[in-house]
Formats: structure tokens, C-alpha cells, sequence
């Protein structure tokens, strides 16, 4: 499925940059269907009531996705853009990590549709996400 073979280090020198850097976003494992990163629960990703923030989940999940589609094109010639994204908030985080796993829905020329499952330490479900990324001819 992948444009090429990429390793976790080179996946993460993507997610070290901007936002995904700031939240300590890595990638953990690739896998020929799917590609899971982790997100530290610290005070940048909490809301006032000390749990994660729903927004700091979406931004997980979105990140994840993004990375993925553009593991999946050609980068010199293409990006992938975000087009729509929702997100069902299934449980509260308060502590530890949480993990994002992104596997296709669809992948078209123009299209590709994950299925995002965030889970916490215990492997209990805490979002799911559904990513619509377009995939535009970069200028």
C-alpha cells in the first residue's frame, strides 16, 4: 500500500515537525495495512478538568492520517490535505499514553478514507475518527 518502504524513524521525522512535534506525536509501528503512532498524555493535552482534550485527540487523529496518505503518494507530486474529519469521543485519558491506528477505508486517486481507533494503555477504546483526505497536484 505504501509508496515506498519507509522506516519508523523516517515517519517520525515527519511527525517531529509543527504541532504533531509540540504533542510529542510518534509513529510506533508501520504495518503493510496500517500505521500507529502514540501521544503522551501530558498537561498540553488536557482540558481544565485533567483529562484529554477532544481537540487533542482529533489533532492525533488527523496526524496519523495525513502521514499516511502521504506515505501512500508520491510526495514530489503530490500532497494530501485534510477534507473532513469526526470524531466520536468514546472515554476520558487522564494519565499514560494514548494510541492511534489508521487503516484505510478507501484509497482512490483523489481520496483516501481512514478508520482511526484511539485506545489508551489498556487497550480500551477512547475515540474513533473517521479522516477524509484529498489528494491534490502539488503546484
Amino acid at each position: 500500500m505504501w509508496f515506498r518502504d519507509y522506516t519508523i524513524e523516517e515517519i517520525n521525522g515527519y511527525f517531529a515537525l509543527n504541532m504533531t512535534g509540540f504533542l510529542d506525536i510518534k509513529a510506533t509501528e508501520i504495518h503493510a495495512d496500517s500505521l500507529v503512532a502514540e501521544m503522551p498524555i501530558t498537561d498540553k493535552v488536557k482540558q481544565p478538568f485533567g483529562i484529554l482534550h477532544g481537540g487533542a485527540s482529533v489533532v492525533l487523529a488527523e496526524s496519523v492520517g495525513s502521514i499516511a496518505s502521504g506515505l501512500i503518494v508520491d510526495m514530489d507530486k503530490y500532497a494530501a490535505v485534510g477534507l473532513d474529519i469526526n470524531a466520536n469521543h468514546i472515554r476520558p485519558v487522564t494519565k499514560g499514553k494514548v494510541f492511534a491506528t489508521c487503516k484505510p477505508l478507501h484509497i482512490g486517486k483523489t481520496t483516501h478514507v481512514w478508520d482511526i481507533r484511539i485506545t489508551d494503555e489498556r487497550e480500551k477504546l477512547v475515540c474513533i475518527s473517521r479522516l477524509t483526505m484529498a489528494i491534490i497536484k502539488k503546484p
